[in-house]
């Protein structure tokens, strides 16, 4: 049993939640010392002047709404409001009140909630940040893809312009012509950009079966170039998965940026070489892509390979966004990807649609 020593009245002052009773007339008529320790006045002050004094000022008028309805035998739940302390602090408190008409008050307890609606403001504000530079970042992919269109017209009218039966040599003939492919390669790879824009602004994400080997030959054909003047040997089989639903951009960009990737970082001591295959495991399609190039110590790039702007070779050309660009189509569409490296003896990476 409860010790007879042991009052309400103990209970009353004891609660470290805020306890009162408050008049129909604004004023409170009887408090708890967590009040006064909350909102730092005296128990005189807070008695002798209006509880709409302690308010802040911005949420008077709700706070009043809500006391009419009390006064309409509405009790109040988990409303939340803020209050000013003595020295000037934004007090948040979360009330749950009663009506007693009869006696012309309300009772009340009020749990403080002030570090929970900073989290939830910081979160909004990190929100609102983080929307506006996707914004940000947005429209300049779309300028820079619009605008790169003109420069690379602008080359292929000069293709246009030239008499190709005037080329004599034939070395310089093919070099033109891999030029020519190129951008048009570039050009198309543009384009697909700015439509894959305009389907995220719709909400419209296209996914098509896609062969592994017609996608994987368009994109060799935009970099035959840089892989005739590396003699880089590439051997590809897509023969036991041949095929794969999923975005044709997509698909590109991860076939583009691992292969020359691979061809950035490979070693001069020896010839460059990339094995490309696909195959099935527990039904779904994996696909690898094997280099024997300058490798990574993975214990050092550990949870940040994909990052934005990290870069762990000396390269002139590195930028760090490749990787970061393959990890988000990646896992935009519910895949994985692995990586095995080892410095001097290459690296395989492995995605899992």
């Amino acid at each position: 049993m409860i010790s007879s020593d042991f009052s309400l009245e103990t209970f009353f002052d004891l609660t470290p939640d805020l306890v009162c009773v408050a008049g129909y007339d604004g004023y409170f008529k009887k408090i708890n010392p967590a009040v006064s320790h909350v909102l730092e006045y005296s128990l005189e002050e807070l008695y002798s002047r209006p509880i709409d004094d302690f308010i802040y000022p911005e949420d008077r008028p709700i706070t009043q709404t809500k006391r009419e309805d009390l006064k309409e035998r509405k009790p109040l739940i988990n409303f939340e409001n803020r209050y000013v302390s003595k020295s000037g602090k934004i007090i948040w408190l979360s009330w749950t009140s009663w009506p007693i008409p009869d006696q012309q008050v309300v009772f009340a307890i009020a749990k403080e909630v002030t570090s929970r609606k900073n989290q939830e403001n910081n979160r909004e504000a990190m929100l609102t940040a983080l929307s506006e530079k996707n914004e940000e970042l947005k429209r300049l992919t779309y300028v820079t893809a619009h605008d790169l269109r003109t420069p690379v017209s602008s080359i292929l009218m000069v293709f246009n312009l030239l008499d190709f039966n005037k080329i004599q040599d034939p070395e310089t003939l093919e070099l033109v012509q891999l030029i020519q492919r190129s951008t048009l390669g570039l050009k198309d790879s543009l384009n697909k950009y700015l439509h894959l824009i305009a389907e995220k602004e719709s909400s419209n994400f296209d996914l098509e079966l896609l062969n592994f080997s017609e996608v994987y030959s368009q994109v060799v054909s935009t970099i035959q170039p840089l892989i005739s003047s590396t003699g880089t040997e590439i051997v590809s089989d897509f023969s036991k998965a041949p095929e794969l639903h999923y975005n044709r951009l997509y698909l590109g960009s991860i076939f583009l940026n691992l292969i020359s990737n691979a061809i950035k970082y490979s070693r001069p001591d020896i010839q460059s070489r990339i094995k490309i295959k696909t195959f099935k495991s527990e039904g779904k399609t994996i696909l690898t892509i094997q280099d024997n190039g300058e490798g990574m110590d993975m214990e050092y790039v550990k949870g940040k390979l994909f990052g934005m702007n990290q870069t762990f070779h000396q390269h002139a050309d590195s930028k760090g966004i490749g990787l970061y660009l393959i990890y988000n189509h990646i896992k935009s569409v519910g895949g994985s990807i692995e990586v095995e490296s080892e410095i001097g003896m290459g690296s395989t990476f492995t995605i899992t649609f």
